[in-house]
């Protein structure tokens, strides 16, 4: 047996398969029965060391977050999830470092009932890729581009968290109590869930509050403002400009008819901090385009 082999069937592979799994790890490809009446929503993602976390960051913390990263996508959508697939490039067959990624992973996906059904395994720089299925009922996905003028801007959560819990791990300005926001933080699948029929745009805010409005805003042909008093108060130790430019908050911002905002359920404790309105962008009092504020892979680039 191969050292990959061996690897895969000690670490990822799993003796009992959910009855929408045909076929998974140990086939080819997988194949998968989605519920009658169900449409199907598809994300992937990459995390490369360095870039999307620290260097010797505890694997037990990359296999958690290179799901979660995946899931948050499907929140934004209303989809429930159901499968994954796992590619990884690592620099050597560690197996202290397999069994805590797959620790870390599993314990993820037991919580949103998710099964891991295929991947790949290489040797090379440390590099993680994930596709995640969900499933969502026929015509009732939630989009970005929904928002209307007079819509109100919620967001679930303390924006800004996660980059002060990055800062704390690397010993820079921030709080150890955010550190879990950044190691371990949990999609909003429920409000997503509770979202659908309600809101009219939602996007997860990943890159950035700010810049993820802006793609909100211009998927839906519109302006939004927010209130910097407002978002203070819902902001991670007060903090705007981190809130509008940290990134890696695995929260959810979403806009909701005016009219329909006393439906929005109590539970998710999600807060308005703005409006939509006629025109292009994001506006902020004291900010000069707090749309351009957030993580861009390319933004040194010469274009």
């Amino acid at each position: 047996m191969s050292t990959e082999q061996r690897l895969i069937d000690k670490y990822f592979r799993r003796d009992n398969s959910p009855d929408d799994v045909v076929a998974g790890i140990g086939d080819d490809a997988a194949v998968l029965r989605p519920a009658p009446g169900n449409e199907l929503v598809a994300a992937v993602d990459t995390l490369a060391e360095a870039v999307h976390f620290p260097r010797g960051l505890a694997s037990r913390f990359v296999g958690w977050r290179a799901l979660a990263v995946n899931l948050s996508d499907l929140a934004a959508m209303g989809a429930e999830p159901s499968w994954a697939l796992l590619s990884l490039s690592v620099p050597a067959a560690d197996e202290s470092w397999f069994s805590g990624f797959a620790s870390g992973f599993f314990r993820l996906a037991e919580e949103y009932d998710v099964a891991l059904v295929g991947g790949d395994t290489v040797r090379g720089p440390l590099s993680i890729s994930v596709t995640v299925l969900g499933q969502v009922p026929a015509g009732v996905a939630l989009t970005r581009s929904g928002a209307r003028p007079g819509d109100r801007l919620f967001v679930s959560g303390n924006p800004g968290a996660a980059a002060l819990g990055l800062q704390s791990l690397q010993g820079l300005a921030g709080n150890e109590r955010y550190q879990p926001a950044f190691l371990q933080p949990h999609p909003r699948i429920a409000l997503g869930r509770a979202l659908r029929g309600l809101a009219s745009a939602v996007i997860d805010i990943s890159d950035g509050l700010g810049m993820d409005c802006k793609r909100l805003a211009d998927a839906s042909g519109v302006a939004i403002d927010i209130d910097p008093e407002r978002l203070a108060g819902v902001a991670a130790a007060g903090d705007v400009a981190n809130a509008l430019s940290g990134g890696d908050d695995y929260e959810l911002a979403f806009t909701v008819p005016a009219a329909q905002r006393s439906k929005l359920p109590a539970q998710f404790a999600a807060v308005e901090i703005g409006e939509v309105c006629h025109g292009r962008g994001v506006n902020m009092p004291g900010f000069d385009d707090p749309g351009l504020s957030g993580y861009d892979h390319f933004r040194n680039e010469d274009t």
